[in-house]
């Protein structure tokens, strides 16, 4: 094999392996069930402000004592541009999350919208929002 067509066969795998990397980085939607939401209430146990996605980690009471939730929000890039900032929520707040639940149904799911302990309500930009179905909260 020549110089140039070693040179040619690298070239060509680096830029397979660039255009790979953003395909592997990112994640559709399709982890979420589309045909419902659920509310829960409960305290935060972690926020974590980072990339690629913020996530929240909420202890939920319930009647078999507490479940934990894991739930995913958008990019903190997006939330900045809607004025989120890092320290609107803390461990030991108590928040109302509404959640696009996990399909596989373990406690998770993608936050689309967040009430914090003063009353404000915080939506985190999730792109196509609208393409999940909001259940009624029940009373």
């Amino acid at each position: 094999m020549t110089r140039g067509q070693r040179l040619t066969i690298g070239c060509v795998a680096s830029l397979l392996m660039a255009g790979a990397i953003p395909v592997r980085a990112h994640h559709s939607f399709a982890m979420f069930d589309h045909t419902r939401t659920i509310t829960v209430k409960g305290e935060v146990t972690k926020f974590q402000w980072t990339n690629p996605h913020a996530l929240l980690e909420l202890d939920v009471p319930g009647p078999a004592g507490n479940k934990h939730y894991t739930l995913e929000l958008t990019s903190i890039n997006m939330m900045q541009r809607l004025g989120w900032r890092s320290d609107y929520i803390k461990a030991g707040d108590k928040v109302k999350a509404v959640i696009a639940p996990l399909v596989n149904g373990e406690a998770g799911g993608l936050l689309l919208e967040i009430t914090l302990p003063d009353g404000r309500k915080l939506e985190p930009g999730v792109p196509a929002a609208g393409t999940f179905k909001r259940t009624p909260e029940a009373e």
